[in-house]
């Protein structure tokens, strides 16, 4: 279960590609498990605090608590392949439990 949305808009500084993505898998109460878009801005991990101050748009949510991580978005292709592939991980994992 979950809400695949896709859009093409004119390419800016924060979608420099020129899409607009919102990628999501939830459990069958609503609660997102996993997701991809570039809604909002994340932070870099703490681990490159010393990087420069690069702010992403394109990011995942690994669970339900992750506030996001960067994601490295190469074309619309990529980015099914990369979501479709982590949902398998994550069904994997709750099948496993």
């Amino acid at each position: 279960m979950g809400e695949d949305r896709g859009l093409a808009c004119r390419g800016n500084s924060r979608r420099p590609h020129g899409v607009r993505y919102s990628l999501t898998l939830h459990e069958p109460y609503g609660k997102r498990v996993l997701g991809y878009d570039n809604a909002h801005a994340v932070k870099p991990p703490k681990k490159f605090k010393y990087a420069g101050q690069r702010v992403t748009y394109d990011h995942k949510h690994r669970h339900m608590s992750d506030k996001g991580v960067p994601y490295e978005f190469q074309d619309a292709q990529q980015l099914l392949i990369d979501f479709f592939n982590e949902v398998d991980r994550v069904l994997k994992e709750a099948r496993q439990k």
